[in-house]
């Protein structure tokens, strides 16, 4: 029997460099990859919720409509939703539960009565704040 134990190399424990960069690597191409998507449905989420918020806020107007005969004038604008406009006694509102939604960009709807297609015109002008514009940027209107 030997006496002595011969002795082992024991091997360091840990990563090495080159093991660490290949883990960021993958992970780069990984948020790479995942990052654009998740932005994208976030820009579809705030258009939705515009939309949702539009249709709301057209059936009070129809409900509006319902009890005084006509929709808002431009001036009165939405704000007549919550308050009675001056000489309307057959205003039966509030009309929302909530005070007025803003965009989902901080931003006030849009209210134009006449409309130039339709009787009024509901809308928000999207993500840039501007007219026009495409995919997040495209203005969100109602049916009116």
């Amino acid at each position: 029997m030997n006496a002595h134990p011969i002795p082992t190399r024991r091997r360091p424990t840990g990563f090495t460099l080159l093991e660490l960069l290949v883990v960021m690597v993958i992970l780069g191409m990984l948020a790479g990859y995942v990052a654009p998507k998740y932005f994208a449905q976030i820009g579809k989420s705030e258009t939705n919720t515009a939309r949702a918020q539009i249709e709301a806020l057209e059936k009070a107007l129809d409900m509006f409509r319902i009890d005084t005969g006509r929709y808002p004038t431009s001036e009165e604008g939405l704000l007549a939703l919550m308050q009675a406009p001056a000489d309307e006694n057959r205003w039966g509102g509030p009309y929302l539960k909530k005070d007025l939604p803003r965009d989902p960009w901080g931003r006030p709807y849009i209210y134009r009565q006449p409309g130039s297609r339709s009787e009024y015109e509901l809308y928000s002008l999207g993500k840039d704040g501007r007219p026009g514009g495409a995919a997040e940027a495209a203005d969100v209107r109602g049916g009116g």
